[in-house]
């Protein structure tokens, strides 16, 4: 997954005993790249054409966001890592079909929008500029790291009458042992990370870190949950999704899939018609969905 990992691992976990700020600033820039740039596919290309285009800056970084309809009744769409906002297409089309005005940007170091790089503090600014400008969300849509980081935002001032997860992360703890297990690095290079983030990236939220995952004080959201996730996605293990339902309580319901993975389960006609059911209709958030 790493270009010349060998050689990271034993940088870093030197690096980490002799000069853990040192190591821990060098995995944090590490750590937020994504792995390349997401191509528009064929199919995207109208939607996005059809797009009204706007900018956002954020640490220096210029944000494309993208919106449709006319202004009413706002519905969020935020993508996943090394994903882009075109890849939520199917249900902004859904949307915008029942009156709605779908939402969406490319992160940092994805799609059209500038840097190498974001994380979720990044995607927390972004989604709280969208939320001034278009006013409180009817709902937001979510997939994979977009459902960590929407949540993220959720919980710290933005605002949603609902909230569907797609293939949605719920630990940040998850996506640093994977890190730290592709790299094989010592404990100590997660634990100079950790100090990097809180008193160089957000140092004025002491304890920021314990608040990144779903499970930090999920009433703040407020809102009824929505979750799909596949029994058979590659990139985030089911668990995580019982996780998010289990966080949400009985505001949560969760649809487990098959054969869809990770990705064609943003394309799938049944899941972009239940979810958009759910994110237009107040009636179905008191509704208790299936689990099959």
């Amino acid at each position: 997954m790493y270009p010349m990992a060998p050689l990271i691992r034993t940088a870093l976990n030197t690096t980490a005993r002799l000069a853990p700020g040192t190591a821990g600033r060098w995995a944090f820039h590490l750590f937020v790249r994504p792995l390349g740039r997401a191509p528009v596919k064929p199919g995207e290309r109208e939607l996005l054409a059809a797009a009204r285009t706007g900018t956002l800056h954020v640490r220096g970084k210029e944000v494309v966001t993208y919106a449709w309809g006319d202004g009413r009744r706002p519905v969020l769409l935020v993508h996943g890592w090394s994903s882009r906002a075109s890849r939520l297409g199917a249900f902004a089309e859904e949307l915008l079909a029942r009156g709605y005005s779908p939402v969406a940007f490319d992160g940092p170091g994805h799609g059209e929008s500038s840097g190498k790089a974001t994380n979720i503090v990044e995607y927390r600014e972004i989604i709280r500029e969208l939320h001034v400008r278009h006013g409180d969300f009817e709902a937001v849509v979510a997939h994979s790291f977009g459902v960590l980081a929407s949540l993220f935002a959720l919980r710290d001032g933005v605002r949603t009458a609902r909230f569907v997860g797609l293939g949605g992360v719920g630990s940040f703890d998850l996506l640093m042992e994977g890190f730290r297990a592709g790299l094989g690095l010592d404990d100590r290079v997660v634990r100079a990370v950790r100090r990097y983030v809180e008193r160089r990236l957000v140092p004025g939220e002491p304890g920021v870190w314990d608040r990144f995952g779903a499970d930090h004080a999920p009433h703040e959201l407020g809102a009824p949950v929505l979750l799909f996730h596949d029994e058979d996605d590659d990139m985030v293990p089911l668990a995580q999704a019982r996780f998010l339902a289990r966080a949400h309580g009985e505001r949560a319901r969760l649809v487990v899939t098959r054969g869809l993975g990770h990705r064609r389960i943003l394309t799938d006609p049944g899941v972009v018609a239940a979810a958009v059911e759910f994110a237009t209709a107040g009636a179905v958030a008191s509704e208790r969905v299936s689990l099959r």
